[in-house]
């Protein structure tokens, strides 16, 4: 998961380096997207009826390749092409990682699953850090990190992992079944919210800071900072205090001290606290994201994966649909009024589960279950 956080940030990180004009860094960032999602989805499905490692070890060698020919050649259509396939190998760990979580831990799954993506915002804040504060070639960092996936590859092809959880459902059947499941709805909306709280606060912030505050580029990215930190920080300590039968609760909570946190870092010009209360925000939206994803897959412990998968589109859906959202505001707007999109998200996100908690009542059943 640290290397998919590379994946993630690396048009972010090295467009300057590369060259990348906005017209071209938004049909590189789409083509990945598009990848990640086909591959999130499929895989998804396949890691509740195929060995785990065996789908990573497909994911690896596809996203060690992409990393060891990215911008091997100045071709556009070349490297979108390379960009599609990062999107298939991060979709992969995406798809796969979590399930494969819940068949190797059958208690505290929220807590790995919240280390799990703890890896992604460190794999995004070092290749930052590698490639923006420590000015390091760029060409060499991608290399670097296609080589550690290489190394990562032979592990998953010589691991093995028995599952606990067995289908016998097909694919389809699977599939059809559950996107009939309103709860499965229901968590892909909040995990866009989820997801276009982190996506679009990380790409904004810098922006908020420098335009509104008045900071200097500097200063502005240590706000940055301060909020992946909070990130970071969250999904490490957040895991441990969350029971399995008190994920909805979670929730509930993370979202509404969201909403308020929010409000507060974005609408109130206290300039002495603005590095903590950042730091608060990313601490309260931090297991946002995961949580949902361990819900989802304790709500259906039959078929984890092919749930997981399906939840997990929402990743890409959120980070365009928020970005996409406040881009209008703003230009129509202004920026400081389009910004009341955050806490609006975040309310969002607590309004959906606490209207429909009665859907998620599951995790609670599970633990008399369990010692069978």
């Amino acid at each position: 998961m640290f290397l998919l956080g590379i994946g993630q940030t690396i048009i972010g990180a090295s467009a300057r380096n590369i060259g990348l004009s906005p017209y071209q860094i938004g049909l590189m960032i789409a083509a990945q997207n598009l990848g990640y999602i086909i591959s999130v989805t499929v895989s998804g499905v396949l890691s509740d009826s195929y060995e785990k490692p065996r789908l990573l070890f497909v994911g690896s060698v596809v996203l060690a390749v992409s990393f060891l020919t990215f911008y091997w050649s100045d071709l556009l259509f070349l490297n979108l092409i390379i960009m599609f396939f990062v999107g298939i190998g991060m979709g992969t760990y995406e798809g796969v990682a979590d399930a494969m979580l819940l068949d190797i831990h059958v208690q505290k799954e929220s807590l790995y699953i919240n280390v799990n993506h703890f890896f992604v915002t460190l794999g995004s804040l070092m290749i930052t850090l590698y490639l923006i504060f420590l000015q390091m070639n760029w060409r060499d960092a991608v290399i670097q990190s296609g080589i550690a996936v290489s190394v990562l590859a032979i592990f998953f092809f010589l691991a093995r992992l028995e599952s606990h959880r067995k289908t016998t459902e097909k694919a389809f059947g699977r599939i059809r079944f559950i996107r009939r499941e309103k709860a499965v709805i229901l968590l892909f909306l909040v995990c866009t919210c989820a997801a276009g709280l982190e996506i679009g606060g990380i790409g904004i912030i810098t922006t908020f800071l420098m335009e509104l505050r008045g900071f200097s580029q500097v200063t502005s990215k240590i706000g940055l900072i301060a909020f992946l930190g909070g990130i970071a920080m969250g999904r490490l300590t957040i895991g441990f205090l969350t029971r399995r039968d008190q994920l909805l609760h979670s929730l509930l909570i993370f979202f509404g001290f969201s909403t308020g946190f929010f409000a507060v870092f974005l609408f109130l010009e206290a300039y002495q606290f603005t590095y903590p209360i950042a730091f608060i925000c990313g601490i309260m939206m931090s297991a946002l994201l995961p949580t949902s994803i361990a819900l989802g897959g304790l709500l259906y412990q039959e078929a984890p994966g092919t749930v997981i998968g399906l939840i997990k589109t929402a990743i890409p859906a959120g980070g365009i649909i928020i970005p996409l959202l406040l881009s209008i505001l703003s230009k129509y707007l202004t920026l400081r009024y389009a910004l009341i999109i955050f806490p609006a998200i975040s309310g969002v996100g607590f309004l959906i589960l606490f209207l429909n908690r009665e859907q998620f009542r599951v995790p609670a059943l599970q633990k008399t279950a369990s010692p069978g």
